[in-house]
């Protein structure tokens, strides 16, 4: 007890000391200081800043580049003895949320410093200090902008909520962190971060850590701070250095100004103003080797170093490095002509979307022969470090980078399908004999058919229908999680953040109820909205904490497609969580199919196209993102018509809020049976799902497969059209889910460009 009692009373001291510690570090004095007011504007049309008291640094709008009439605050470097384009940003308020040409920086009267955007006619962001006892704010000389309380404490500083710098003087600790800006200074994938054991990590998406500090100290590490001097350490709780790096030109008194960046692409790099060339040089970074930062060239493909240092992308496998679609890997799972690998020395592949590749112990032999006969295998690498180990990847989503002093050797699968260019690289030997030769050129396009081809006789029709019933009966579906570069992990901007109050006032206390948990507002800028309401708990019977669905809403935030109600907005209250999606008039689908009156402009036509809408978003949310995203509640009632009757799918990706999903694939399945039933409901006009599957397939099984078609349609469809949606459904309906096809294969059916052959009994009772 008593041992137990000493370590206490040791930890309660430390703690009391790291806090004394942190609190002399972050004392700042307001003297000398330019005081900015309560009620203070700055207005984006009159190019107004706010500056610090020597000048060094000022605070106000800043246009981004890539999109001339938007704007973005933070704080920059205003010296006069830096040209104005080398005037670096050092903080961007909201992860560099962009707004109108009339918007504004507001410190309110109640002490809370607002950023107003004048298109949405919205505050989207603030620092969130109402009712604080703010008296004035300040921009320091040493970059930090800070609110005052009342006795000259700080109340909320910029230095707290950094972006992806730090400047001399400033710390970063556990709870906070630096993420990198891509080109319109958005928040981009990559991040540095400090863990809960001190230890600094850069990484990609949460998800891959590709540089760390290695620290072993007997006290708690409290924070990493960048010193005026140009080094980067971290303190443990008695204030002592327990690991640093410096710049080249450490302690060099003729440096006036550093800081040090989290860069977009993903290197940690700290900067020196050189007077003589009057640019920013480069003292010090964290990965010597840029093509060691995790997906440097994304899917554009493998990293090289050119003999200037420089870094560039080529794509090996025989394809355009021009976008990041154009460099996948060649190899997928309908190859008819069979497979084989291309060799690629001195290269490390690895797997992006997803990061994860497994790893076994095998010669290069074992470890090609093992993804030859893996028909989920995409491409391996082969490292010998003092021991043989193959890595295996399994997603077409590839990247790595090569070097001549590496010893690693890749193989990526490719099929030996006839080709129109050849192939530029090394090719072992077929796994198939039959195979066709690499050089090959031919000018046929091939389309793919998940069903299998027509031939022009008897036998090869029947010998083509047995092998393509085995094929559905091994055949695993598998569902790979596509994610493209273009959108990013997090893309919250634009979404309008609605505290419960506000909430409460666009939907006039919650007066015009449209269904169940859903109601009816009015945006400021008189945007009608439909104003959802979420059932908090998991299906563990917890709340979902704010992190997670911030973290989501962020997610659903940057999905955009014209067959999918945009996300406008949300609200994060205590106990409430509430989504906005945009209005269309024209209500669900499912009213129109009930009623009569409304079905005479339902046509045939129009009901083939909201299916394709449908499984066009469908498909885009399964694998046009790069986050998978499950609909999990798919029904007619959930997909509204806009004015040109064009189908818009809502309320996608809520299973996630419910903890019901994960975004590996999960639930994709469940996805493609709700649209086989939709497809039924569609054709059919019935609503009744009770009896409607199995009264639907008898018809069909027994030839009669036109009597099941809406009478209201008086006729007037195409037979062969009607055909391919019943038996595309009565696939999405297979009880074996491995036997249900994708939905871009779905999609690819209706559009008529995949042929679809008679499916396996529905029912084990019935015999098609």
């Amino acid at each position: 007890m008593d041992l137990k009692r000493k370590k206490v009373k040791e930890l309660l001291q430390v703690n009391l000391f790291a806090k004394k510690f942190w609190s002399k570090s972050q004392e700042t004095s307001p003297k000398e200081a330019f005081q900015i007011p309560l009620g203070s504007k700055l207005l984006v049309e009159k190019h107004e800043w706010w500056t610090s008291s020597n000048g060094n640094f000022a605070l106000g709008f800043f246009n981004n580049s890539d999109r001339p009439y938007q704007y973005s605050t933070g704080i920059r470097f205003n010296s006069g003895l830096i040209p104005s384009n080398e005037q670096a940003l050092v903080w961007v308020a909201g992860a560099g949320i962009s707004v109108g040409c009339k918007s504004y920086l507001h410190l309110t009267d109640s002490g809370e410093l607002l950023l107003f955007d004048s298109s949405k006619g919205v505050v989207v962001w603030s620092s969130d200090t109402c009712n604080s006892s703010v008296s004035f704010a300040s921009l320091l000389d040493d970059g930090n902008f800070v609110l005052f309380g009342q006795d000259q404490d700080i109340v909320w500083q910029s230095f707290k909520t950094p972006s992806d710098t730090l400047l001399p003087g400033q710390n970063l600790t556990s709870l906070q962190s630096l993420r990198s800006a891509n080109g319109n200074s958005v928040s981009s994938c990559y991040s540095l971060t400090m863990d809960t054991f001190g230890q600094l990590k850069l990484r990609w998406e949460n998800n891959v850590t590709y540089w760390r500090t290695e620290v072993a100290s007997v006290l708690p590490i409290i924070s990493a701070v960048f010193t005026k001097e140009g080094s980067f350490q971290l303190l443990d709780a008695m204030s002592r250095q327990v690991w640093s790096v410096y710049g080249d030109d450490h302690k060099d008194s003729n440096v006036r100004f550093r800081f040090l960046r989290m860069d977009s692409d993903g290197n940690l790099r700290m900067y020196s103003w050189a007077k003589s060339s009057k640019s920013w040089r480069r003292a010090w970074q964290a990965v010597a080797n840029q093509c060691d930062v995790f997906a440097t060239c994304g899917s554009s493909g493998v990293c090289m170093l050119t003999s200037s240092g420089n870094t560039t992308c080529k794509c090996p496998f025989g394809s355009s490095p021009n976008t990041s679609y154009n460099c996948l890997a060649p190899y997928n799972d309908d190859c008819k002509s069979g497979t084989s690998m291309l060799m690629l020395k001195h290269t490390f592949l690895y797997g992006i979307y997803p990061p994860e590749d497994s790893l076994i112990q095998s010669s290069a032999e074992k470890c090609r022969s093992s993804c030859l006969q893996d028909p989920k295998c995409t491409a391996v690498t082969v490292t010998n470090d003092g021991e043989a180990q193959c890595r295996i990847k399994k997603t077409r989503f590839i990247t790595g980078h090569e070097q001549p002093s590496l010893s690693s050797v890749s193989f990526v699968k490719i099929c030996l399908d006839p080709v129109a260019v050849a192939l530029p690289v090394k090719v072992h030997p077929p796994s198939s004999p039959s195979s066709a030769p690499l050089h090959r050129r031919s000018n046929i396009f091939y389309i793919i058919s998940i069903f299998g081809p027509a031939s022009g006789t008897l036998v090869a029709i029947l010998m083509i229908q047995l092998i393509i019933f085995l094929y559905f009966i091994k055949k695993r579906r598998r569902i790979r999680r596509t994610r493209t570069a273009k959108c990013p992990f997090q893309c919250s901007v634009g979404l309008v953040a609605l505290s419960y109050s506000e909430l409460k006032d666009i939907t006039s206390n919650f007066k015009h109820q449209l269904g169940q948990n859903l109601f009816k507002g009015v945006l400021r800028t008189n945007q009608v909205v439909v104003v959802k309401e979420l059932n908090l708990v998991t299906e563990n019977g917890e709340n979902l904490d704010e992190k997670q669905f911030r973290s989501w809403v962020g997610v659903l935030g940057c999905i955009h497609h014209k067959n999918l109600v945009k996300l406008e907005g949300y609200c994060c209250n205590s106990s409430q969580r509430f989504l906005v999606y945009e209005f269309h008039k024209n209500a669900s689908v499912d009213r129109w199919i009930k009623e009569p009156k409304l079905s005479k402009r339902f046509t045939w036509k129009k009901r083939m196209e909201i299916c394709i809408g449908v499984a066009k978003a469908i498909s885009y949310l399964h694998s046009g993102c790069r986050e998978f995203v499950c609909h999990g509640n798919l029904r007619w009632e959930n997909v509204l018509l806009d004015e040109e009757l064009e189908a818009k799918v809502s309320y996608f990706g809520l299973t996630r809020f419910g903890g019901k999903t994960s975004p590996t694939g999960e639930g994709a399945e469940v996805d493609v049976a709700m649209f086989g039933e939709m497809i039924l409901t569609m054709v059919t006009g019935c609503q009744d799902q009770a009896d409607l599957f199995s009264w639907a397939y008898t018809e069909w099984v027994e030839g009669h497969g036109l009597r099941v078609v809406d009478s209201r349609i008086g006729g007037k469809f195409d037979g062969e059209e009607v055909e391919r949606m019943l038996r595309i459904s009565f696939w999405c309906l297979q009880t074996d889910t491995q036997r249900r096809p994708s939905m871009g294969e779905v999609l690819k059916v209706l559009e008529g460009t995949l042929s679809v052959d008679p499916p396996p009994p529905l029912y084990p009772s019935l015999d098609p």
